[in-house]
């Protein structure tokens, strides 16, 4: 069985409360071997991690932009000292979710920019990778890389133009593509897909939000019109199909080469995986 990678999975949410071990076991069946499970918050620092171990999974330690106006000064001591007592544990692979949010208006900019630049400051202490919430501030996410410089990581959910993909690109980073891209009205999205070298490209849900076009579809033909449009890992193959399909690639390919990326990219995941085989 093929093997995928979804690198952006919030299976800790509260939307899969009822059911996140089922919906877990039924993406495994399916081929998705590894999810990574990013924390946003102090207050689910512990929670990713407990749920990593849980389902076999990995995480990322990190403060998400639309958290930080509930933050304190204390979360970001917090943040380094988890980070620190993590670090023999590999399924930790990187910092984050962290990143610029120019979308939401209300929003204090100074405040995000002080979390990020103070993020991308612990990744590069503890030598580790970040995972970039990317929207409409890839040019100044770009600009706190350029200062503080780590070693890597995935821009996450990436909408950008091509001439800033090929920046982070040029930066070690890869980019995460998940249900945006199976929309018919996404042709920059996937004009800009096309061009990508396949080394750059993983996979990703970022469940339970970013649902692909045919669960909004079905939603829409349930009873009373009612849209309830909740994510899950089950839907990386088929959202999988979809890139290889734009790139002109064999599904095969794409699930080989993507995961081949993320362990790349997240190299302690790689650790894990040799470490185990050590130990079988």
């Amino acid at each position: 069985m093929m093997e995928l990678i979804d690198s952006h999975c919030h299976l800790d949410a509260l939307e899969f409360e009822a059911d996140r071990l089922e919906v877990r076991q039924a993406a495994r069946l399916l081929g998705v071997s590894a999810c990574v499970i990013p924390a946003v918050e102090k207050g689910n620092f512990l929670a990713v991690k407990k749920l990593a171990h849980q389902t076999q999974d990995f995480y990322a330690l990190g403060i998400h932009p639309l958290c930080t106006p509930q933050c304190k000064e204390d979360d970001l001591a917090d943040l380094h000292q988890e980070i620190q007592a993590s670090l023999s544990d590999l399924r930790l692979v990187a910092v984050g979710e962290i990143g610029l949010d120019a979308w939401v208006s209300t929003l204090n900019w100074p405040l995000q920019l002080h979390y990020y630049k103070s993020q991308l400051k612990l990744a590069k202490h503890f030598q580790l990778p970040v995972i970039l919430h990317v929207r409409k501030s890839a040019d100044d996410l770009l600009k706190g890389l350029r200062e503080i410089q780590v070693s890597g990581g995935i821009a996450h959910a990436f909408t950008g133009s091509l001439q800033q993909a090929q920046k982070f690109i040029d930066m070690g980073f890869c980019l995460g593509f998940g249900g945006a891209i199976s929309f018919d009205r996404a042709n920059r999205l996937r004009t800009m897909l096309k061009h990508l070298p396949l080394s750059a490209i993983v996979l990703e849900t970022d469940s339970p939000d970013i649902a692909p076009k045919w669960i909004y579809v079905q939603a829409k033909e349930r009873a009373n019109g009612r849209l309830q449009a909740r994510n899950d890992p089950t839907h990386l193959p088929q959202i999988a199909q979809v890139v290889a399909d734009i790139k002109g690639i064999d599904l095969k390919d794409l699930a080989f080469i993507s995961s081949q990326n993320v362990h790349r990219v997240f190299s302690r995941m790689q650790e894990h995986k040799t470490s185990n085989s050590h130990k079988t």
